[in-house]
């Protein structure tokens, strides 16, 4: 009787022992995950200044192409 009880204790504290290793690698992927996420969020929000940036840049070059053409044009008097 007491081989099948120690029997029965070992095998609970085994199946509790994985349960919570279960648990903390769920954790861990979780963790690793949002990880992730906030990786691809900050490459996309430098993607999103670089293309802002470069809008800002043709939008000031077409204003100064536009700002000299008109200067170079004769006033008709």
């Amino acid at each position: 009787m007491k081989k099948v009880l120690l029997l029965v204790a070992t095998v609970a504290t085994l199946g509790l022992v994985s349960c919570n290793n279960a648990q903390v690698k769920a954790e861990k992927a979780l963790q690793d995950s949002l990880a992730e996420v906030a990786r691809l969020d900050s490459i996309a929000q430098a993607q999103a200044d670089s293309i802002q940036a470069v809008i800002e840049a043709a939008e000031a070059a077409a204003a100064d192409t536009l700002n000299q053409a008109t200067e170079e044009v004769a006033p008709v008097q």
